[in-house]
């Protein structure tokens, strides 16, 4: 027999099952045995007990174990055929299902009333429907525990992410099958480290993970293969942490004459507690010679812009220039303005008025026109021009500075690591880096995908922020009350006030795609969010224009907009031209209008729990109270549902973060493809294993400082040599 190691086909161990086998290559991307047993079960079932069944979800992928209450079998005329039809009532932990089987022979019914028989246990997979007040299975599949498919099984019984027709049973069957027969397993850990960490060998732990007798095997398992992904990633995270510090960097010392003490002279306010603070951190570390390489974390509206100016000041009084990287247009141009309104005179350097001290800030970005392109440009590359802040105008190559001292990123989540490297290159040495985001991130994350930035967080709101009511509208239950929110937004309006609406799509067409960021999935990965025509900016525009909103100023504001009109149209906004702007998410950022003091968010169970509370940060910035109006068609007792009313539970966005993350694909939050069901993790996941990661953290610093090449342990330095070199830190860097 051809010894089976990892690194053979899948099909050396699927025997003569074709069909299965391709369901696995091409449905799950298995397609060596090493695939097959590090694809590991999301959750397990009980064999000897009853499953514990909450409410379902329709379309949501079950797996169950019941109790037979009954097995009937009735015959049928489909078309001019004779059909079987066996019903199967099972009682579970939770409601009762009833499991329909068709068959077109009466034997292969009589099979099915011999193997459910009453008071039996079986166990059963499907989707969950309901019909006439009766939850079912559709499409199932099934077998009794007793009977002969259930013999290899184990008494914990693995259920495993899948594709259609191919069950948890088959897989586990097959993996089982083969941990008796692979050889040349590679175990990343060397004895001394699995004692050292007291952690399981690979082959045990492997065994134990696909077919474990008991919980405490199952355990023993998941910690090992939990550590060995946390501890390889937090290798890949202190290597590149020392690696920077290694870097040189030009040393940016404050000076207490220059740019910055006169901008910090006219300062109206009082900096906070934390802005002094992280303010003097930044400066510290400017004016080492090597590079700062920071993350800077608060909530909407707590300042973070201005920590970053100060930072962007200190350079320029250094003789460097400071860019300031945005994602979109709409932020790019409120930072141009705002930051110039901050410096007024401080920003006329070389001009009539300006002020002895003042450089000048460009911006720049793609839809500019060639005059002022090359304008900014020239600023740039002479130097004149101290602050330069765009878009991803500021990545080409024609794009070069004098002498690029500091990088600020702005909402780093939306940004790639090529992005970030092909400004980072255009310094003639590596340049500080101070990374922003108004996104909280519970710490675990900060340490697993932003692992190789130091982390500061403005947890502390400047004075003048009002607090924000957060109320959620269901439709479902109360359709009249959307006439009570228009009437609200007119009340607004009349005591002078600004509004925001904000819709998930531009227009009613059926096949664009939703500017929303959430979906619900079943276990397996299918969408199951329900199906309904959601709201579309132009054409809830037009509806409230000629409806309940007549009379009012009002305006949209969305993607598909030239960037001139959407500049006109923020500007009327701010302003005060316009009472109620209609717009989808591109307001989510930035946008900092002191009148506009409240937000109604149509279908807004189509956003993600950060998502909604990065929204409703742009009311309530004026000292004025902020409302926020959730509107939902979303069922009670739904995930949909439960992430409204968390945010209207708290307006601490550190809170919802850790909720975000319960509720939501780990992918998602961590900066992988928002429409599929695999994250960037594997076994880990940030907030269940909070301790295992900052224990692999530690023991990263530990082996490195120890053997910085780890040369005692080959096969975890090869893993970590891997990691660096694939796609996989990429997703680190991205977050």
């Amino acid at each position: 027999m051809v010894a089976i190691t990892p690194d053979s086909p899948i099909g050396a161990v699927f025997g003569n099952s074709h069909k299965k086998r391709k369901l696995a290559e091409e449905g799950l991307g298995l397609r060596t045995v090493g695939d097959l047993l590090r694809h590991f079960p999301r959750r397990y079932v009980a064999a000897t007990e009853l499953t514990e069944v909450a409410t379902p979800v329709v379309g949501e992928q079950l797996t169950i174990v019941g109790e037979v209450r009954s097995c009937e079998s009735a015959s049928f005329v489909s078309g001019n055929r004779r059909q079987f039809r066996t019903t199967v009532r099972v009682r579970t932990d939770g409601p009762d299902f009833s499991i329909t089987f068709f068959s077109p022979y009466g034997n292969q019914a009589e099979r099915y009333e011999a193997e459910f028989r009453p008071g039996s246990r079986a166990i059963f997979t499907g989707k969950a429907k309901q019909f006439r007040g009766s939850w079912q299975l559709d499409q199932p599949h099934g077998f009794a525990l007793d009977g002969d498919e259930a013999v290899s099984l184990s008494k914990l019984i693995p259920i495993y992410p899948l594709t259609a027709k191919l069950y948890s049973w088959d897989l586990q069957k097959v993996a089982t099958a083969t941990l008796d027969l692979v050889t040349g397993v590679t175990d990343l850990l060397t004895p001394e480290l699995r004692e050292r960490f007291e952690v399981l060998d690979v082959m045990q732990a492997l065994r134990w993970i696909h077919a474990p007798d008991d919980w405490k095997q199952l355990g023993a398992a998941q910690k090992r293969f939990r550590f060995e992904e946390a501890l390889v990633l937090q290798l890949v995270l202190a290597r590149r942490r020392a690696a920077h510090r290694a870097q040189g960097a030009r040393a940016r010392t404050r000076r207490d004459d220059g740019l910055l003490a006169a901008f910090d002279a006219r300062l109206p306010f009082e900096l906070t507690g934390g802005q002094r603070e992280i303010g003097d951190l930044v400066a510290e570390e400017l004016g080492r010679d090597h590079p700062m390489n920071r993350l800077l974390q608060g909530e909407v509206g707590s300042g973070k812009t201005l920590v970053a100016l100060r930072a962007m000041l200190q350079v320029v009084d250094a003789g460097g220039q400071a860019a300031l990287l945005a994602p979109t247009e709409v932020l790019a141009q409120q930072h141009h303005r705002s930051i110039s309104a901050m410096l007024g005179d401080l920003a006329q350097g070389g001009m009539l008025g300006g002020d002895a001290h003042a450089t000048q800030v460009v911006l720049l970005t793609g839809s500019m026109g060639k005059t002022a392109r090359q304008e900014a440009m020239l600023r740039t590359v002479t130097g004149e021009a101290g602050i330069v802040i765009g878009t991803h105008a500021l990545l080409e190559d024609r794009v070069e500075f004098a002498d690029l001292g500091l990088v600020v990123v702005d909402e780093q989540h939306r940004f790639g690591v090529e992005q970030r490297a092909a400004l980072t290159d255009k310094a003639g040495r590596p340049p500080h880096v101070l990374v922003m985001t108004a996104t909280p991130i519970p710490r675990t994350v900060a340490m697993t995908v932003f692992g190789d930035l130091e982390t500061s967080v403005l947890a502390e709101l400047p004075a003048g922020r009002a607090p924000i009511q957060t109320n959620v509208v269901p439709l479902t239950d109360q359709p009249s009350w959307i006439d009570r929110v228009w009437q609200r937004v007119r009340e607004e309006v009349e005591q002078g006030h600004q509004v925001y609406v904000v819709c998930p799509r531009i227009s009613g067409d059926s096949g664009e795609e939703g500017e929303s960021d959430q979906l619900d999935f079943d276990e397996d990965g299918a969408d199951i969010t329900p199906r309904r025509q959601l709201a579309a900016v132009e054409d809830v525009h037009a509806e409230l224009a000629a409806g309940p909103l007549a009379g009012l100023r009002t305006a949209v504001l969305h993607g598909r907009l030239a960037p001139d009109d959407k500049d006109r149209t923020m500007r009327a906004f701010a302003a005060g031209d316009v009472d109620v702007l209609v717009s989808t998410t591109v307001i989510e950022v930035g946008v900092d209008v002191h009148n506009a003091t409240m937000m109604v968010l149509l279908d807004a169970d189509r956003f993600g729990v950060s998502q909604l509370h990065q929204l409703r940060g742009r009311v309530g910035r004026g000292g004025l109270p902020g409302l926020c109006l959730l509107v939902s068609h979303a069922d009670a007792d739904t995930p949909a549902r439960a992430r409204l009313d968390a945010v209207a539970a708290t307006t601490d966005g550190f809170e919802l973060s850790r909720v975000d993350l319960e509720q939501r694909r780990e992918g998602d939050v961590l900066g992988a493809n928002q429409s599929g069901f695999r994250s960037g993790l594997v076994t880990l996941r940030v907030l269940r294993d909070e301790k295992t990661i900052v224990r692999a953290r530690s023991a990263a610093e530990a082996l490195l400082s120890e053997d910085p090449a780890l040369a005692g342990a080959p096969d975890l330095a090869e893993a970590v040599t891997e990691v660096e070199r694939s796609a996989a830190s990429a997703y680190l860097d991205k977050g």
